[in-house]
């Protein structure tokens, strides 16, 4: 077990598409410290719903929430297990 990598869910909210290609790369940049990922559109609301689960360094974690989160009209939040 990798004691320096912590185990986190983050939420991400997409209200702008024009911004799902950059959010992509973002995400592949990532790659190898994603467990999985899925994401569902929800068109009442025009809006789409993404779920990361990763296991990486918490900066590292911190990092990419924040690279998503400066996205034009995406938001994202991340929780963080005890394991």
């Amino acid at each position: 077990m990798d004691t320096n990598t912590r185990v986190a869910v983050i939420g991400i909210i997409v209200e702008n598409p024009e911004s799902v290609a950059r959010l992509n790369d973002i995400l592949s940049e990532h790659r190898e410290h994603i467990i999985g990922r899925m994401g569902l559109p929800y068109e009442k609301k025009k809006i789409s719903c993404i779920t990361v689960v990763i296991d990486a360094a918490q900066n590292e974690i911190n990092t990419l929430c924040g690279k998503i989160g400066r996205l034009d009209g995406v938001s994202s939040k991340a929780a963080f297990g005890n394991v």
